[in-house]
């Protein structure tokens, strides 16, 4: 596997400020993430690593701190669900997180219009987008396996990039990177570092693709599952900045590595003169979005994050 793609970013000043001994460990995690995790899977082809991965996350899961995190969250967000019910979602939760462990290996073979891995819904505004010229702000959240959802963007094509969460261990970072490269997905920007990049993308008329479902501490608290979440408005500030259209899209698990992926109509924009209003509102709209995502499909979102601030939880007395 390559271990510096082309199109890859990473500060150098991220890496320079480390320590020796954190070095250290970097390669040993490296060293791990190769022969304990990368060889095996690959191996194991592409069902039979999702399934493996599912099992395996299943098993582990509800033994780590996070689980008392998904819990709380579906509590919350369902607050008329029994104990079970809770309990069953957050262990398919893991069972997700560990089949797109498993498939990660495997992306290459899990292509968007080649084969019957993935159904695509919705790839005539795809098109339309890439004959527009004038671009578009692409959102989506951590549902099923997201990875796929970028490559169904880049693939159709659409001249897109795509923004990333860079990960502390550099080696790990650009092997992860190496892969979404071989995956189509060619042009990469670190989150809290791509905010130029994507302002001169969308000033050149492509589209930029961003995760809006995850907490944002600097971001607005608006509602999600009936509780106030600190939401990130970038995504939102772009397309009124540059007067393009939200287009979701949201991915579906239907199988060991087998996948709807569908491409959404726009998210409604108010236009008024009180743009702190249509700002916000936009942001309200793509949480709403959100929102129905994974009621429809609750045991495929990533609940292990902690998308409330502790006092959401005890609003809702679970925590």
């Amino acid at each position: 596997m390559p271990s510096n793609p082309d199109g890859y970013v990473r500060p150098k000043d991220i890496d320079n400020r480390s320590t020796f001994w954190q070095r250290v460990q970097w390669r040993l995690e490296a060293f791990a993430w190769d022969w304990i995790y990368w060889a095996p899977m690959k191996a194991l082809g592409p069902d039979r690593a999702s399934n493996f991965g599912g099992w395996l996350f299943r098993t582990i899961g509800p033994l780590l701190s996070q689980h008392k995190t998904a819990l709380r969250n579906i509590s919350m967000a369902f607050p008329d669900w029994s104990e079970e019910k809770v309990r069953e979602t957050a262990i398919a939760a893991w069972d997700s997180a560990g089949r797109t462990a498993g498939e990660l290996p495997h992306l290459p073979k899990i292509h968007p219009y080649q084969g019957d891995r993935v159904e695509v819904v919705g790839a005539e505004r795809l098109d339309a987008i890439r004959e527009s010229e004038t671009g578009a702000v692409m959102i989506s959240g951590h549902f099923a396996n997201w990875e796929v959802m970028a490559a169904v963007i880049c693939k159709r094509p659409v001249d897109c990039l795509v923004t990333y969460r860079m990960l502390n261990n550099p080696h790990i970072d650009r092997r992860i990177n190496a892969v979404r490269q071989a995956y189509g997905i060619g042009v990469l920007a670190p989150k809290g570092l791509g905010t130029r990049e994507l302002m001169r993308a969308l000033g050149k008329g492509r589209a930029v693709a961003l995760m809006n479902d995850q907490k944002f501490n600097e971001g607005i608290a608006l509602p999600f599952f009936g509780q106030d979440a600190m939401t990130a408005p970038g995504p939102s500030r772009l397309a009124q900045k540059y007067k393009v259209p939200i287009v979701p899209v949201s991915t579906v698990r239907t199988g060991p590595a087998r996948f709807r992926v569908t491409i959404h109509e726009p998210i409604a924009q108010p236009r008024t003169n009180d743009l702190d209003a249509d700002l916000e509102n936009t942001v309200r709209n793509i949480n709403a979005f959100l929102e129905d995502r994974v009621r429809e499909q609750p045991g495929q979102w990533f609940w292990q994050h902690r998308r409330w601030p502790k006092e959401a939880w005890k609003a809702a007395g679970v925590a």
